[in-house]
């Protein structure tokens, strides 16, 4: 039996079982709280992405009022920016590498500019390590620097062969459009003649050296996807082993900056082989 005080001093009881029962209902009203309150949460976050995927947009439509073209989407998955190389097919750097001075960060990009081979490569490892919230979906929970896969090459303009093992990097959660049509992302030399080649039949927005113009773009720019939210593993958030989640955000052409039309768009899940999805 517990008591308390009345205000005329008397002293009044109740019983355990009352004060299980009060126990009980605010136990009930938490529980029916949380999933609004849950709902409320994810609304706020869902906000957020579609704010990031407009600042995406707006940059990228600064880049090509600025140079006529959508940004190039660089070499290939064993390159990452160079701040001497431009913006054009000779960056080996992808789309979010060349639209920084749009997001705000032209400091950003310039890191390493003018320096010799070494000191440069040794500038571009702090730029990996440089996360920004534009690129980060706020729903996905995984760390903002999580670990490149083991051999990662970088910057091959500035020091061939400057290998990025075990360095943990910022990383994108989403990419651009590369159409239907699959290119192997191994490195391909930029002065190749035989470029013209390779290229043939990539009809997306930004993919391996890319030029692409507006004019270009036959459906129109309403109908024809842009930049969204990629697919990664539920399982691999934090590590190097989904295909698509294993590089730099600054890299060239690769499931982690581009996505091609390869299989019906899905939502995270526990997927768990070692591949991307399209």
């Amino acid at each position: 039996m517990f008591y308390v005080a009345t205000p005329r001093g008397r002293v009044r009881g109740f019983t355990l079982v009352e004060l299980l029962v009060v126990v009980s209902i605010i136990g009930v009203l938490v529980a029916l709280l949380l999933p609004a309150v849950q709902s409320a949460r994810e609304a706020a976050r869902q906000t957020q992405c579609q704010n990031n995927l407009k600042q995406l947009a707006l940059a990228i439509d600064q880049h090509v009022a600025a140079t006529g073209r959508y940004p190039s989407n660089g070499w290939g998955h064993t390159y990452i920016g160079d701040p001497d190389a431009g913006t054009d097919d000779q960056q080996p750097g992808g789309w979010i590498y060349n639209v920084l001075p749009y997001l705000e960060q032209q400091g950003l990009r310039d890191v390493g500019q003018g320096l010799d081979p070494t000191a440069k490569s040794q500038a571009m490892v702090a730029a990996v390590q440089t996360p920004l919230s534009v690129v980060r979906c706020p729903t996905r929970a995984s760390a903002a620097l999580a670990p490149s896969r083991p051999g990662s090459v970088m910057t091959a303009p500035a020091q061939p062969n400057f290998i990025l093992d075990s360095v943990l990097v910022a990383r994108s959660d989403y990419a651009a459009n590369e159409g239907d049509f699959y290119l192997t992302t191994a490195p391909v030399d930029p002065t190749s003649p035989t470029w013209a080649t390779y290229s043939t039949g990539m009809n997306g927005i930004c993919y391996q050296r890319s030029r692409t113009q507006p004019a270009s773009i036959e459906d129109g720019l309403s109908h024809t996807y842009l930049v969204g939210e990629k697919f990664v593993s539920q399982r691999y958030y934090d590590n190097f082993f989904d295909l698509g989640y294993d590089q730099s955000m600054f890299s060239g052409d690769s499931f982690d900056i581009g996505r091609w039309v390869l299989a019906t768009p899905l939502q995270d899940y526990d997927e768990p082989y070692l591949t991307s999805y399209g």
